[in-house]
């Protein structure tokens, strides 16, 4: 189901994703005033209230944040018949994207958070709730609307935020419905048993839900992916994302581990962040994504979020323009020298990531590089780039190569999305650099065999493997510039 895609590519292609979403829709209420004394008549600061709003929060944020990425979004809850529940519903009603039946139960509470700031500072919050089950006739009406719908979404989305929407028998039910469909399940989960999850695509725990889930403090990289995998082999989830606030996420699936530094952001409100990488994630594996585009995209997505005030949400244009801003500062970044490379491979490593090194002259960029590069990124998490230095290519080419300075060179394979570190060498092989870097994959174009591929004996004996990338007939740079002359010539 997962494909290979860049991140900007995934953008494009969530306006034309559909998602249903399921879950306990919230209002949240913002307070907001000053603080400048102390009551008399307890020890409690007295707040003077200049402000109030409110937000759809819980299930409705999500949908709120599936909305501003461009999704269409149907959208299934149980309100109370009260005035919370009327101020939910128009402010669902408002959206032209949202297709929504939210039944009316008059025997229940439209769940309401209450904040209280002062300035930025949250000093209170009190909640009035319903956490009942929902009645098995509202559960039958959900279950036949998804059973005739199910098919027209690309995902479907379980909010849960355990105030009685998501039983664990129509849990069950929604999962089998979706699977059977073919359709990918995202879920946020709630509570400590996680069997009512059971066949889902992906679970969204923060650090504390992961913690109450499995028993297993979390503390660590590797407590964390002890975590997400019993949850996985006991719940049989298909993978795990953890969300772990300043120290990033972590992507556990069936085979690997892959941890996500945060991004650096200063933190005003951390409220709705898990639903905005909800909402991220549904879209992209609609899209078909490669899970870890998804998760790079959802990690941006949060750290934009924490920095807004209440139960934010991010357009799509404010998402493609945080990433397009770090893809940036990322390619200034790629050129590396020896010591650098060092240490960034040493990080990567330790984040289980599999590093890959391919090498060459690159004085022509043309679409057998594109090729090979594409083939190399496939095969590794993290590629590495060794680029013959001018004095080099003379020697290999001759007085008259290269036509492009190395700058310019090691620039341009920069700003490519499939390159990770870029380092130029001065030496007629990158034998050297091999040893030093010591790549899981060693790649050649599959004009060498694994006999002539230099380092390839080193690589294979540490534990690595070579892999022969398939070349696009007639591209190479003495070809280009040949046709260049002959052109001139005539």
């Amino acid at each position: 189901m997962i494909e290979n895609s860049s991140p900007f590519n995934l953008l494009e292609n969530f306006k034309n994703t559909a998602i249903l979403c399921i879950g306990d829709v919230l209002l949240d209420r913002f307070i907001s005033g000053e603080v400048n004394r102390i009551s008399p008549e307890a020890p409690i600061p007295i707040l003077k209230i200049t402000k109030e709003t409110s937000m759809l929060g819980g299930a409705g944020n999500v949908v709120q944040n599936l909305v501003a990425l461009g999704a269409k979004v149907r959208f299934l809850s149980v309100i109370g018949d009260d005035t919370a529940g009327q101020e939910v519903l128009e402010k669902i009603n408002h959206s032209k994207t949202i297709k929504a039946n939210l039944i009316l139960d008059k025997k229940r509470q439209t769940s309401i958070k209450i904040r209280f700031l002062s300035g930025n500072q949250q000093i209170l919050r009190s909640d009035k709730e319903t956490t009942n089950d929902i009645s098995e006739n509202h559960a039958k009406t959900i279950l036949n609307l998804v059973q005739k719908e199910i098919r027209d979404f690309g995902a479907l989305v379980l909010s849960d935020y355990g105030k009685g929407v998501l039983t664990d028998e129509l849990l069950h039910q929604l999962i089998t419905t979706a699977k059977t469909a073919r359709v990918p399940v995202i879920v946020d989960p709630k509570g400590k048993n996680y069997s009512c999850y059971q066949g889902s695509t992906l679970i969204t725990p923060n650090k504390r839900e992961l913690e109450k889930a499995t028993g297993i403090k979390i503390n660590s990289d590797e407590s964390v992916a002890t975590a997400a995998a019993y949850l996985i082999k006991t719940c049989k989830i298909n993978s795990v994302l953890a969300t772990r606030s300043s120290e990033g996420m972590t992507l556990q699936t069936k085979t690997e581990t892959k941890h996500f530094v945060a991004e650096a952001r200063e933190v005003y409100d951390v409220s709705g962040a898990g639903d905005t990488v909800v909402a991220v994630m549904a879209c992209a594996i609609s899209s078909r994504a490669n899970l870890n585009d998804a998760v790079s995209l959802a990690n941006t997505a949060a750290g934009i979020v924490v920095g807004k005030f209440g139960t934010a949400v991010i357009p799509i244009k404010e998402l493609a323009a945080s990433y397009r801003d770090k893809t940036k500062l990322d390619t200034k970044t790629k050129i590396m020298t020896s010591s650098q490379i060092l240490k960034t491979i040493k990080s990567w490593r330790s984040q289980k990531l599999r590093i890959g090194f391919t090498n060459g002259c690159f004085d022509i960029l043309h679409l057998g590089h594109l090729s090979l590069l594409d083939q190399s990124k496939k095969v590794c998490d993290r590629l590495v780039i060794g680029v013959n230095t001018d004095k080099s290519v003379k020697r290999l080419k001759g007085e008259k190569r290269p036509l492009n300075p190395e700058e310019a060179r090691i620039q341009i394979l920069a700003a490519m999305s499939d390159v990770d570190a870029i380092i130029l060498f001065d030496e007629d092989t990158p034998i050297n650099l091999i040893k030093r870097f010591k790549p899981d994959v060693l790649i050649k174009g599959a004009d060498y065999t694994i006999n002539t591929v230099i380092g390839a004996d080193f690589v294979i004996k540490n534990g690595g493997e070579i892999f022969l990338a398939q070349l696009k007939k007639g591209f190479s740079s003495s070809k280009t510039i040949n046709r260049i002359k002959n052109i001139n010539k005539n």
